[in-house]
């Protein structure tokens, strides 16, 4: 076991430096000797085993069981070094890719039910979990870091505030949030702009608290939250916004999603479409990810998502791509869940911690080193909605900055 491991990982790692120990004791080093060493171990031959086997799998099995230990840096350390390889999976893992892609359209075939059950899994957990390390805003989706020195607080009013520019939202105009999480930004649009919010989210967790905020910030003439499919709310609506929902959307429903937008959209409207993505043209999920995290989820390209904004018959009018924005969000979560990881272990257990260190460590290092980017989608339904050039995203969140000091108090998490 010991030769077969030393071979198959010293083809796979030829940059940084990581020395392995094995379950007998044997040690050796992988590499080109660049960087900061990374030390692991592999407890058990079973662990040894798994990892050659179905590596993308079984890596972050045996972390979570405590088979597989970081003894000199962090997970995060290690997963740095893994995902900055020149070929992106190992050679002999190859065909386990080809077999998944295969099967992928089952993999995520969304419908209602199935949707529901699949948010339930990961947006249902305890709500404190999500406590420890999010912003007090509760967001969970990608910050806009407008400086390096922006706190995540910060950053995610940046990202409220930028997605208000663009939506060009007045007083009155009625907005659809599909999948509104814990309502941060369904309140921060009804609060700064005046309009009318609906919020839909198959969590009921996340119901529960959005609609909680609400009657706190005594909103709830202006925002309110429903438990419903975006496939079944009515309409119409003059803006839509869809921030970090479209990844549980599934390859097979794209056409649905943007026809039944399009439906939903009045005339002169304009939607956003914010979504991670990929920069490499279509994958397939993790299957760690997939078992254990995000269930029917999947990250597009825009080379998947294009076509069928098209065949809806909505216009494209602007593209953004963060690039790095994710990374630098996924770092913040990443620190600020291990500086309170003995509560994560009391909410749950120590195999859960470890879980959710793994995933935010994946997670961040995919971002900083593989073709992972987030991109913002303006669609209307005719030219001329949106101005010619972009100068009014400036000038509208300069707006927003002076409203956000005049008239927001300090945001409040229910139960506080």
């Amino acid at each position: 076991m010991d030769r077969l491991l030393r071979y198959f990982l010293g083809q796979f790692i030829r940059r940084g430096t990581m020395i392995f120990t094995t379950a007998s004791g044997a040690k050796f080093t992988c590499g080109d000797g660049t960087g900061k060493p990374v030390a692991v171990r592999f407890m058990t031959t079973d662990a040894e085993r798994r990892v050659l086997l179905n590596p993308e799998l079984a890596l972050g099995e045996v972390y979570m069981e405590g088979t597989f230990v970081v003894e000199n840096g962090s997970i995060a350390d290690a997963l740095a070094i893994l995902l900055d390889q020149p070929d992106i999976l190992p050679r002999w893992a190859r065909l386990q890719w080809w077999l998944r892609y295969l099967v992928r359209h089952a993999q995520q075939f969304n419908p209602p039910s199935r949707s529901k059950a699949n948010v339930a899994r990961h947006y249902d957990l305890d709500g404190r979990l999500y406590s420890l390390f999010l912003d007090a805003d509760k967001q969970y989706s990608c910050a806009y870091f407008e400086t390096p020195d922006a706190t995540l607080d910060d950053a995610q009013l940046a990202k409220k505030r930028h997605l208000a520019a663009k939506l060009l939202i007045g007083r009155g105009h009625r907005v659809l949030d599909i999948g509104s999480g814990w309502g941060g930004l369904g309140l921060y649009l009804a609060e700064m702009t005046g309009a009318d919010v609906t919020g839909v989210t198959l969590s009921e967790e996340q119901l529960q608290a959005s609609n909680a905020r609400a009657a706190e910030k005594n909103l709830t003439g202006s925002a309110k939250f429903l438990l419903e499919d975006y496939r079944n709310i009515p309409g119409p609506f003059d803006r839509i916004v869809s921030v970090g929902m479209f990844e549980h959307v599934g390859v097979d429903f794209y056409e649905t999603y943007f026809r039944r937008c399009a439906e939903l959209l009045t005339d002169d409207g304009v939607m956003i479409l914010h979504s991670i993505g990929r920069s490499q043209g279509p994958d397939v999920t993790s299957p760690w990810i997939a078992k254990y995290i995000f269930p029917g989820g999947y990250i597009p390209a825009l080379s998947e998502v294009v076509p069928a904004i098209e065949r809806a018959g909505l216009l494209v009018c602007d593209i953004e791509i963060l690039r790095l924005h994710y990374a630098e969000t996924l770092k913040a979560w990443r620190e600020r869940f291990a500086a309170r990881r003995e509560e994560a272990v009391r909410l749950y257990d120590e195999r859960f911690a470890r879980m959710w260190e793994f995933y935010l460590a994946a997670a961040e290092m995919s971002f900083r080193t593989q073709g992972l980017m987030n991109f913002q989608i303006q669609l209307a339904k005719r030219q001329g909605v949106v101005p010619m050039t972009r100068d009014y995203i400036g000038c509208e969140e300069a707006r927003l900055r002076g409203v956000e000091r005049g008239q927001r108090p300090r945001l409040q998490i229910a139960g506080e």
